[in-house]
């Protein structure tokens, strides 16, 4: 009978393996629809040994083919292990973290230390979806062969409410800054410009209007990052909120953070490429986040009445 241990060794190993194989997959099937057999796993061999390839060789693909899954199978172990050590659960939530962060980094991490130019080896949209998809089938298989009694995917949500409202608050705003900015570009006659040319920055390095691809592709890969991040500033006002209810001094703070997150946004975006603020217009921007604090502040207001009486108390504590 195996130990706990031995089981999380190898359930993590057959986890890796799952995910270093829908990896793979997805890009056989991209270097497929491209008419190029095995170019993604020679290209990114040559960039690991340092060499230059023309076209892929038997050799850089068994060498790189290797090396994928070993590292693979030893990213599954140490996820296993570090999510039983730390009484986290596995779920697609987690999975989706391991993804996006975990991957990635490892990823564009090893490419820097060959020296290579991260972003001209693969497409970065490829690379994001591949190893977002791959950590969730991995915390998927994990999440059954552990025998985890909670809830998978977003039925988990129901044994979070705070994770709950704060994504719903966050899908809340970033709806509104969507439908904004969908508005000003059907008025300008260019629907979608403002996604497509985020994404092109993000995921392409476009450094002027001529490099943006307006394409079903780029606009649906940013619009999921631009979700995804309103929903963590979803959940973290939510957090705040209930701080704030909590303890009712604590609304400075919350402002504070609230300011804080808007200074980060306009940072990041300004970061990213001037020329798109330029192009999108710095006070579109500014009324966007605006429509954005207002709607979420709005739904706040309504779903927290302890909020609302404890704000409606202050005046009468003060006299």
């Amino acid at each position: 009978m195996q130990s706990p241990r031995s089981r999380t060794l190898v359930h993590g190993a057959i986890g890796g393996l799952a995910a270093g194989l829908v990896v793979a997959i997805w890009f056989l099937i991209v270097d497929l629809a491209g008419s190029q057999p095995f170019r993604t796993p020679a290209l990114l061999a040559s960039a690991v040994l340092g060499e230059t390839a023309a076209i892929p060789t038997p050799r850089l693909v068994a060498v790189y083919t290797l090396l994928h899954f070993s590292v693979f199978v030893a990213l599954g172990i140490a996820a296993a292990l570090f999510v039983r050590a730390s009484g986290m659960r596995f779920g697609l939530l987690l999975g989706a973290v391991f993804g996006l962060g975990v991957l990635d980094a490892v990823h564009y991490g090893a490419l820097l230390f060959t020296g290579a130019r991260v972003l001209d080896v693969l497409p970065p949209l490829h690379v994001l979806a591949a190893n977002l998809v791959a950590g969730m089938v991995m915390m998927a298989y994990l999440h059954r062969a552990m025998g985890e009694t909670s809830r998978l995917g977003l039925g988990m949500l129901r044994d979070h409410p705070l994770l709950n409202r704060g994504i719903v608050t966050g899908l809340v705003g970033a709806g509104s800054v969507a439908l904004w900015f969908l508005l000003l570009d059907v008025i300008r006659g260019a629907p979608f410009f403002t996604p497509a040319a985020l994404g092109s920055v993000l995921f392409f390095g476009a450094a002027s209007p001529s490099g943006v691809q307006t394409t079903a592709a780029v606009i649906a890969a940013y619009t999921a990052v631009h979700v995804a991040i309103f929903a963590v500033v979803g959940v973290a006002l939510e957090w705040s909120v209930e701080r704030m209810e909590r303890a009712p001094g604590m609304w400075v703070m919350a402002l504070l953070v609230t300011i804080m997150m808007e200074a980060l946004f306009l940072g990041v975006a300004g970061s990213l490429s001037a020329w798109v603020l330029g192009a999108v217009g710095y006070w579109a921007v500014l009324v966007a986040n605006l429509i954005s604090v207002i709607a979420m502040g709005t739904l706040l207001w309504r779903t927290h009445p302890v909020l609302r009486e404890s704000f409606h108390a202050m005046p009468a504590q003060r006299v």
